[in-house]
């Protein structure tokens, strides 16, 4: 029996998923500026992000610069640029392929398929939630291993920004989604009937009642029917006809 409701939950959580990976991934915030020590009194805080640079003054005034190379960025920023796009365009079709797949749509209606549309649907959305973790992940990481390490100075020292944990929360929200896409739809009984859109009769009929099989008789008992018993009752035989020859 397929749940409508676990399958709607789990799509908006999915849909949701989306959403924040989209706008982690344009957000320039991903690292900010560490306000620790000598750093506390500055004029000038640093945003990076995936695809730009963002100097906020004290002023209030924001400018930003799109990186000149990408290149030349650090290894995880260029990790988490290719995993982080390449989850949006596969959380967008777990979008499309769920839709398909929901109880509550008129695409596919009449279809045995519709359920495992749905689960696969919801695959989709963990393995794109799962490419947004693990940038998400690695920057984290990096992050703390440098705002601790004492070779560097606490002027480049960055602390994890707000997009870092949005992202890490879409991409919960992603699996989460995705798990309960593939939960709301058990496995089918095989034995249960389908009917064809376009006939009126069942074209895959299977008994209700599954038949029973016997079980085949092992050497032993083979052993016991096919030799041991006749022999008893053979003998037996010749006993009695013996004694009533006997007794004649």
């Amino acid at each position: 029996m397929v749940s409508m409701g676990l399958q709607l939950m789990g799509y908006t959580l999915g849909l949701l998923g989306v959403v924040g990976t989209m706008i982690a991934t344009l957000l320039p915030n991903w690292k900010g500026t560490a306000y620790v020590g000598s750093n506390i009194i500055t004029d000038i805080g640093y945003n990076k992000g995936l695809w730009m640079e963002c100097a906020t003054q004290s002023t209030g005034i924001t400018q930003c610069d799109i990186y000149n190379s990408l290149l030349d960025l650090p290894s995880d920023i260029q990790a988490a640029q290719a995993m982080m796009v390449t989850s949006c365009f596969i959380s967008i079709l777990a979008c499309l392929i769920s839709v398909i797949g929901m109880r509550c749509t008129v695409f596919a209606l009449d279809s045995p398929a519709k359920d495992k549309i749905a689960i696969a649907g919801g695959a989709i959305f963990i393995i794109g939630g799962l490419l947004c973790l693990i940038p998400v992940a690695w920057n984290f990481h990096v992050t703390i291993q440098d705002f601790y390490n004492p070779l560097i100075p606490q002027s480049m020292k960055f602390e994890m920004g707000a997009a870092l944990y949005l992202a890490m929360v879409s991409s919960l929200l992603s699996i989460i989604g995705g798990s309960m896409l593939c939960a709301s739809c058990p496995p089918q009984d095989t034995r249960q009937t389908y009917y064809s859109p376009f006939q009126g009769r069942s074209i895959i009929t299977k008994s209700q009642h599954p038949s029973v099989h016997p079980k085949p008789m092992s050497c032993g008992m083979k052993l016991l029917w096919c030799r041991v018993i006749p022999a008893t009752i053979n003998f037996y035989v010749f006993t009695c006809s013996r004694m009533d020859y006997s007794s004649s």
